[in-house]
């Protein structure tokens, strides 16, 4: 995985998202993702960022857009993974 420079404060709100997610199991998605991802070979941490990019989306869209969260959308961008995310889903 590419490496790019961060707001460290905004990674680690972000992975707090992921590991609250995960530990939660809600969405469920989000650690059979992880557990995915893993199975292909990514590092965990690795996953966790990829994961963490799926979340950046819906964060991103809402805030500039002014749209609501769209689960589904989030869920097609956890199964795309490792592709890079998509701010707009193919229904």
């Amino acid at each position: 995985m590419k490496r790019e420079k961060v707001n460290p404060r905004l990674k680690a709100a972000m992975m707090e998202v992921v590991e609250n997610q995960i530990r939660d199991n809600e969405p469920p998605e989000t650690r059979q993702t992880l557990d995915r991802l893993v199975a292909e070979g990514i590092s965990e941490e690795d996953a966790k960022l990829y994961i963490g990019q799926a979340i950046a989306i819906e964060i991103w869209t809402i805030i500039r857009n002014q749209k609501q969260y769209d689960h589904k959308r989030y869920l097609q961008n956890l199964a795309r993974l490792p592709k890079r995310p998509r701010e707009k889903y193919r229904g």
